[in-house]
């Protein structure tokens, strides 16, 4: 696969076969990954992986914790800054309709909407969780840098017959996940990502979100 053709096929999938992907395969992509670049080669990030049992028992701790208190939030990250504002409210906008609709999920329908997005903390089905934290200490260009890590992950498991979701949700419950791995207190949660073979049948796979035009966020000095 070109990697053109990995960056234009990439897609948060919503919807995963139950397909077993195994340990040893998860670690040759993880094996791949490693080569992301990092200032100053750094290489600031921790990955912790669940699949299997233990990824089942995550499952089931934050479904309790969830059931316990459904309106907790546990994020120190936001994942959007407050009063977002253009264009950027409008694409966020935007997406989760196009989404929805995929779905068949009218706007009103609120209890629907809000059961949709606890799928999230299945994994949407995959049989593969990842989650990414930093040092505490280190700072917005290391951010960056595990960025640059999980969108390699991303797009070598395309090229494995793979699927990612990258999933910021999982920051709403960064406390609970944090103490599943025993995470120390030196180590900060950013997020979660899906990994798995995408169900080909389910719509909301067919979302392909828009993207703005080179001329909208580049500024290009030739002279």
């Amino acid at each position: 696969m070109h990697v053109l053709d990995a960056v234009k096929a990439r897609i948060s999938t919503r919807a995963f076969l139950p397909d077993h992907v195994p340990e040893a395969e998860v670690r040759a992509l993880l094996d791949d990954a490693r080569w992301a670049p990092s200032g100053g080669n750094l290489q600031p990030w921790k990955v912790h992986v669940v699949l299997g049992p233990a990824r089942d028992r995550l499952v089931e701790t934050v479904k309790k914790a969830i059931a316990e208190n459904p309106f907790a939030d546990e994020a120190e990250l936001a994942i959007y800054p407050p009063s977002l504002w253009e264009p950027h409210r409008t694409r966020r906008y935007q997406l989760g309709e196009d989404m929805y609709a995929l779905l068949g999920i009218p706007r009103e329908d609120k209890p629907a909407r809000l059961q949709w997005l606890l799928n999230n903390y299945e994994f949407f089905g995959a049989p593969v969780g990842l989650f990414f934290s930093l040092d505490r200490r280190f700072d917005k260009g290391q951010w960056a840098h595990l960025g640059m890590l999980m969108q390699t992950i991303a797009l070598l498991a395309l090229e494995r017959g793979l699927a990612t979701c990258m999933q910021e949700a999982w920051a709403a419950r960064a406390k609970t996940v944090s103490e599943f791995f025993e995470l120390p207190e030196g180590e900060q949660l950013y997020c979660g990502m899906a990994l798995g073979k995408p169900d080909p049948d389910a719509a909301v796979n067919k979302l392909r979100s828009a993207r703005a035009d080179v001329d909208e966020f580049a500024t290009i000095l030739s002279a």
